[in-house]
């Protein structure tokens, strides 16, 4: 029987730190893709976003950090306790990554057509004259200009933009089932960006995979997404579909967010007052309440608050049955 997510986190902890020495910096996390879907991810940076993804591939060791618990599935397969040699099988061949900041993920002493042919050869088994004949296929289908001229390239030799095209070629390069972009405009100007963001649209059209697209900016999501999942301070606060958080938004965060998005004809802009906490400073009670202009002492403050079903989706809010945050603009 097939699954019918792609990808379903439940109640997912991470933790940094050894010994006695532990800081819990996502806890309750909890978010689902499914099949051919193109989900958002969003949240403040420092809400647990990029954790959240790298655990989604198997990559937490590299920062020190470990799943304490929750469950991570992928293709029906739970993936949470699985073997390093079990997550190379995967990534690459199954999930693909776009991480943030291109210049530093691509190796500086490969050409791109170098870097895209060495995951054909190890997950498809190709040869190096046929991996090769492929990477250059795929750079041109990413709309890099005369492709096999620029598949001897190295990566300083391109732009951000074009350094971006060439880590999705990558990360689609074995037609995976899903494609993990985290913040993959960031830095890039509109231009550069629409034309990278019509690139997921046409590529998952193409293949059906399916996209958790993990960003800061709620106007980008709003465009190319299905669902959305919100976090804060390491918590789901709040899912839906797009359509339904924007038309209407349940938690305060999220309604803060959307209130700060620029709007043509304004000039000034709106902002949520505070900052997100430190992982070791949360607030007791719901995590947004010290910056949450609808908390009530007593309600808000003392006890954990549990992430429950809403609508077409799900809140993290205490008080979301009793409050209307159409139209909301944060101060």
């Amino acid at each position: 029987m097939i699954a019918p997510n792609i990808l379903e986190i439940d109640s997912l902890a991470i933790s940094f730190g050894t010994g006695r020495r532990q800081i819990e910096v996502v806890q309750s996390v909890n978010l689902t893709v499914g099949r051919g879907e193109t989900v958002g991810l969003v949240g403040e940076s420092g809400s647990g976003k990029t954790v959240t993804s790298l655990a989604s591939i198997g990559l937490l060791g590299l920062k020190g950090a470990r799943v304490t618990s929750g469950r991570i599935v992928f293709d029906g397969q739970d993936m949470s306790s699985a073997s390093e040699a079990t997550w190379r099988s995967v990534r690459g061949a199954k999930i693909g990554m776009v991480f943030q900041q291109p210049m530093r993920s691509l190796n500086p002493a490969l050409t791109v057509g170098e870097q895209i042919a060495e995951v054909l050869r190890r997950h498809k088994g190709l040869d190096r004259r046929a991996a090769w004949r492929r990477a250059v296929e795929l750079l041109d289908r990413v709309n890099v200009t005369d492709a096999e001229r620029r598949a001897h390239d190295y990566p300083h030799q391109f732009s951000g933009g074009m350094c971006q095209r060439v880590s999705i070629a990558i990360a689609v390069a074995c037609e995976p089932s899903l494609i993990i972009a985290d913040e993959p405009t960031t830095a890039l100007d509109v231009t550069v960006q629409r034309h990278i963001l019509n690139l997921f649209r046409e590529l998952t059209s193409e293949t059906g995979a399916s996209l958790l697209y993990i960003s800061h900016d709620l106007a980008v999501v709003a465009d190319v997404c299905d669902r959305v999942t919100v976090m804060y301070a390491g918590q789901t606060v709040e899912t839906g579909t797009v359509h339904g958080v924007f038309e209407r938004p349940q938690h305060p965060y999220t309604a803060g967010l959307i209130a700060a998005i620029p709007r043509p004809g304004t000039t000034s802009l709106s902002s949520i007052a505070g900052r997100v906490p430190p992982p070791d400073q949360m607030p007791t009670g719901c995590r947004f309440h010290p910056r949450c202009p609808h908390s009530v002492p007593g309600v808000c403050d003392e006890h954990d608050v549990a992430l429950v079903p809403a609508d077409a989706g799900s809140v993290r809010c205490a008080r979301a049955s009793q409050l209307d945050l159409t139209g909301w603009v944060a101060t």
